[in-house]
């Protein structure tokens, strides 16, 4: 996960030892939960959700299998699964004029603000209600 995370063009980490191997396990042990996707047995992609604060940490792709849906997938897990788990709103952040920016858009979330060259965005469980059991 960490070479696919290091590997992105956008929203690139201006400093990549801030992500540390102990963070990705805190996030499924501790904070939340996560999903791949994988093409063929190899992971293509990653999602973590964090339950603490209801918000997506992070959604990344590879880039040989950008286009084929799977950060729509993800995303949808991920989300479905904080609302299971109560909450009522998802929050994130991206780099601003990004696909990234561009794609939650399209998925139906609220940008909320923007603070320098991050865009903040809200999804709350009443907009997706009839896709999720309470």
């Amino acid at each position: 996960m960490s070479k696919i995370r290091l590997a992105v063009r956008e929203n690139a980490l201006s400093d990549p030892s801030r992500i540390t191997q102990q963070m990705y396990e805190d996030y499924l042990e501790l904070l939340g939960r996560g999903w791949v996707a994988e093409v063929d047995g190899t992971i293509a992609g990653f999602c973590y959700a964090n339950k603490t604060n209801s918000s997506i940490w992070a959604l990344f792709i590879s880039q040989e299998y950008e286009g084929q849906g799977l950060a729509r997938q993800l995303l949808n897990m991920a989300t479905a699964w904080l609302f299971e788990q109560g909450q009522e709103f998802v929050r994130l952040s991206t780099g601003t004029e990004t696909r990234a920016d561009r794609f939650y858009a399209l998925q139906g979330w609220t940008r909320e603000r923007v603070e320098g060259n991050e865009a903040f965005y809200v999804l709350a469980r009443s907009s997706v209600a009839s896709e999720v059991a309470p």
